[in-house]
């Protein structure tokens, strides 16, 4: 069975040999000589760089939001998902919906606190705003590096 962290190692191991290959295709075209191939080399080779950064800064990302689960989990602050579904598998609007209200207010009580910011960001997931849960959650992982 694939758990989520082995398919996220695949998928950065495919993306590195990918980020190869574009940088070796940007190295043969600036030894290709020429005005336009080296400009075009130059600009290829930008794009393993840029993808390198975008895949380190999103595995640390994983590998925090991890890391303050297992913590949450050992203290018993987990959350326990068992939120009315449809029969797709997805969280019932209504269920989301008043969740999110409960975890609202848990933040707007304890600003400071990355428990409460991450109980937001699930929140958010179960919701379907991903890009809302990521900055949430991106906040409980600086409230808890300023922690320590």
């Amino acid at each position: 069975m694939f758990s989520a962290r082995r398919t996220a190692i695949g998928l950065a191991a495919v993306l590195a040999c990918y980020l190869v290959l574009v940088g070796y295709r940007g190295v043969l075209l600036i030894g290709h000589g020429g005005l336009v191939p080296v400009l075009l080399g130059i600009g290829v080779l930008g794009l393993p760089v840029v993808g390198a950064a975008i895949l380190v800064q999103e595995l640390r990302f994983g590998r925090d939001t991890e890391r303050l689960g297992r913590e949450l989990a050992d203290a018993g602050g987990l959350p326990v998902d068992d939120l009315a579904r449809r029969p797709s598998g997805r969280v019932d609007r209504a269920a989301a919906d008043a969740l999110f209200a409960d975890r609202k207010a848990e933040v707007e009580a304890a600003p400071a606190d990355w428990r409460s910011w991450y109980r937001l960001a699930l929140a958010y997931g179960h919701a379907g705003d991903s890009g809302r849960g990521r900055r949430a959650m991106r906040r409980a992982i600086a409230l808890h590096r300023g922690r320590r």
